[in-house]
């Protein structure tokens, strides 16, 4: 079990580190699972991610705050629209896509700014 669980870990940790890139793809609960998965697998990939520079400080704050760095909130929020807002200007022909999707960026963005803003220290 611990295998499996390493082997979904690393996936979860990979879809993470796409979903900084990628706007659909939602980092903080990827990085969550990883770490949930690895807590129970391996205790040196555990520590590695918690102890990441880069990745670590997602997982804390979001376990310890329920917040997302104002930072991420905008960044996050402008990918959103600029990918579908793109879509849904020069990709899709269909009214109905375009209203679904310009509703997925809407519903997308209230679960970011739902969160509470983490300031972040300078």
């Amino acid at each position: 079990m611990k295998i499996l669980y390493i082997i979904l870990g690393s996936l979860s940790l990979g879809l993470a580190i796409l979903g900084i890139f990628l706007p659909l793809l939602p980092t903080t609960p990827l990085l969550l699972l990883a770490a949930a998965l690895y807590l129970r697998s391996s205790q040196r990939l555990y520590s590695w991610l918690m102890n990441h520079p880069k990745l670590g400080p997602y997982i804390r704050n979001f376990r310890e705050h329920k917040a997302i760095p104002r930072r991420a909130k905008i960044v996050s929020v402008t990918m959103v629209w600029v990918t579908i807002g793109y879509c849904i200007l020069f990709v899709l022909k269909p009214l109905w896509l375009r209203i679904a999707m310009g509703l997925l960026a809407a519903g997308i963005s209230w679960h970011i700014l739902s969160f509470a803003t983490l300031e972040e220290k300078r």
